[in-house]
């Protein structure tokens, strides 16, 4: 027996008729017949905007790179499509951020920061960024993650120049913490990854769902890189749970694993999904339609067939599309950033992000922002990701978090989405 989702701030929206939307910006133009509307004090840049990408490549969030890499594709081929930024086109640099276990990020950084790079785009892992921002905020570089979700980030100091396309755990948190109290269950256990990505969405989905009236009976925090989680999955299974949460990476086959063997596998108590682990390609090796009935929430707008379209254009091989819209968010409005400050420099960048994704005339396409800035007006870029409109700590004021379902094949659909304001996370 369920319950209708009760969700503070939210609405509620069917997958079905779910529209794209977006942010809004505060810019001028660099163009020589523009009147500016955001001016710089930062020095001026080399006159190309060089995009860096800090995603994975290898590592435990390797099954995520494709469709961001692909999103970062689309929008500089757009961008350029469109003239560029300031009259120049856009060179876009890759780099693997591989993850916390060996250093390939901060490798990744050092050879970008090298070659000049204005902003850089990643890492997905919370835990990964948290080893570079500091190298990358230092030198003037504008950092933007399309999947960074750990709170941790709305209070770091980071000289203001980190922001992210991905909202807060405050916001997912909120959103998991209420599916699974909405569907009937008064009991959890959580089984999350040690790390700042995994303590703090669990601390989030605990927060929401005792809110609700439910009780966490068993909260468990594993090493991912450990060869065995029969203790954690015991102790869970000993709380006698209405419901499971796992909140991991690629790990997460092998956590279901032993959760099948111990007797609380997806058939046998319901479990929840998160973004980190929420794939097509992770749990191929499980019995067939095992995964059945499985939920899982991940941030964002669903993607047009249009824009899936143009993602297998430059990917025929990709098999989902997670963060590839936050992913192409993250690189427009770093350009339409330089191109509001007439300035391509980090510093000029940072100075502009916030203020073009907040109050100002809609614009759907690199293409149309661009001509309205180069009328001197302020712009208002709907994303692809949905409503972004950065607050004063980089993160998105509004967000919509995708519901989805795996069927009998162990794959999963979107079965609905959840819009509203994204709970502050930078006051605690």
């Amino acid at each position: 027996m369920s319950r209708p989702i009760i969700l503070r701030s939210l609405v509620v929206v069917g997958a079905a008729s779910l529209a794209l939307a977006g942010c809004s910006s505060d810019s001028g133009s660099s163009d020589s017949s523009a009147s500016p509307t955001a001016e710089s004090s930062a020095a001026p840049g080399d006159g190309t905007l060089k995009i860096g990408t800090l995603l994975p490549q290898t590592g435990s969030l390797a099954f995520l790179g494709p469709p961001e890499f692909a999103g970062v594709d689309l929008a500089v081929e757009e961008i350029n499509a469109a003239g560029g930024v300031n009259g120049a086109k856009v060179e876009s640099i890759v780099g693997d951020s591989g993850d916390t276990s060996t250093n390939i990020a901060s490798q990744t950084v050092d050879r970008q920061l090298s070659q000049g790079v204005d902003a850089i785009i990643g890492a997905a892992s919370s835990a990964v960024s948290l080893t570079v921002i500091d190298k990358v905020t230092s030198a003037g570089v504008q950092q933007v993650s399309p999947a960074n979700t750990s709170p941790e980030f709305s209070t770091y100091p980071d000289k203001g120049l980190y922001a992210r396309t991905a909202p807060p755990d405050t916001f997912q948190g909120q959103v998991l913490g209420d599916l699974v109290a909405g569907d009937g269950h008064t009991t959890m256990a959580i089984l999350a990854l040690d790390d700042a990505y995994g303590t703090g969405l669990a601390d989030n989905v605990e927060k929401a769902f005792t809110a609700a009236g439910g009780t966490v009976a068993s909260k468990q925090i594993y090493d991912p890189k450990a060869t065995s989680f029969e203790a954690e999955v015991s102790e869970a299974k000993a709380s006698n749970p209405e419901g499971i949460v796992l909140i991991g990476f690629d790990e997460s086959s092998k956590v279901i694993q032993e959760m099948i063997k111990q007797g609380i596998g997806p058939n046998k108590v319901p479990l929840y999904l998160v973004d980190g682990n929420l794939s097509n390609t992770l749990y191929t090796d499980l019995p067939k339609g095992i995964m059945e009935g499985t939920q899982g929430t991940l941030p964002g707008a669903e993607a047009s067939q249009e824009f899936q379209q143009k993602l297998l254009d430059i990917n025929p091989k990709l098999e989902d599309f997670s963060y590839a819209p936050e992913s192409y968010d993250a690189a427009i409005i770093i350009a339409l950033a330089a191109q509001a400050a007439g300035n391509d420099s980090g510093l000029a960048i940072g100075d502009n992000i916030k203020q073009v994704t907040a109050e100002g005339e809609k614009c759907t396409t690199y293409q149309q922002c661009i001509d309205l800035l180069k009328d001197g007006k302020d712009i208002d870029y709907d994303g692809q990701s949905g409503p972004i409109d950065l607050n004063d700590v980089g993160d998105p004021s509004k967000a919509i978090m995708g519901l989805y379902t795996y069927g009998a094949d162990n794959t999963y659909t979107r079965t609905g989405s959840q819009e509203g304001d994204v709970p502050d996370a930078s006051q605690g």
